[in-house]
């Protein structure tokens, strides 16, 4: 081949392989150590405070370049727990969440706003009990970096803040007793999608970090979902 045709050729693969090793990693939300906490006014009288576990859904980070970051999850509303069966079951019923009719919500980020380089604020649509309505998240990054327990996936780690109106959601039921302003927190954990080594990385000095105490068994990592890391 000649010269200029390897000038040509590389002209052409070039951006290909810069676009390639710049490309967002992606990761899968871990539904065990991803919590969305929610508080409302009772009654004047305290906050009432739930949670909701279970979320699952992906997320695409550029820790360099936060605009070309993305997530979409799914929030399991059956798994609303607000310490108490009857309570539960109460924001559950049809006239609150109706989490029969509407059992997912769902939340798909639409733009990421950087603040600084552990801070954005995450753009997205929040769709609740059938209604859609914008929500913005302000989100701080927590760590990114090697889970120290085997198989040491790439995980990354988040906390977020949002406030809502419940009734933009048509949640308007109660009102003398439930506040309508919403405030959210969430806490985020998610582990590098597989595909490639370059999701796993080695233990530093070949001696993996939290070595369970002599003669214990170690957790099986292999026979278990990374989302079930402790």
């Amino acid at each position: 081949m000649g010269l200029v045709h390897r000038f040509i050729l590389g002209c052409v693969l070039l951006p290909a392989a810069v676009s390639a090793a710049a490309a967002p990693a992606q990761y899968a939300l871990d539904p065990v150590h991803t919590r969305v906490q929610f508080a409302v006014d009772h009654a004047g009288f305290s906050k009432a405070i739930g949670t909701v576990s279970g979320t699952t859904g992906t997320l695409v980070f550029d820790p360099d370049d936060w605009t070309l970051s993305r997530v979409e999850a799914s929030i399991p509303m059956g798994r609303v727990d607000l310490g108490d069966a009857e309570w539960n079951q109460a924001t559950l019923a049809r006239n609150l969440l109706d989490a029969e009719r509407y059992p997912v919500a769902t939340f798909v980020s639409t733009r990421v706003e950087p603040i600084d380089d552990q801070r954005a604020i995450v753009h997205g649509d929040l769709t609740l009990r059938g209604e859609t309505r914008p929500v913005a998240l302000q989100v701080v990054l927590n760590g990114r970096k090697r889970h120290p327990l085997p198989p040491f996936r790439r995980t990354v780690g988040f906390s977020a803040t949002a406030a809502l109106s419940r009734a933009d959601f048509g949640i308007d039921a109660w009102r003398s007793m439930i506040g309508d302003a919403v405030e959210l927190r969430l806490e985020v954990e998610a582990t590098r999608s597989r595909g490639g080594d370059s999701d796993v990385e080695a233990p530093e000095n070949g001696v993996p970090e939290n070595v369970p105490p002599e003669g214990a068994s170690p957790p099986a990592r292999d026979a278990t979902p990374a989302a079930a890391t402790p």
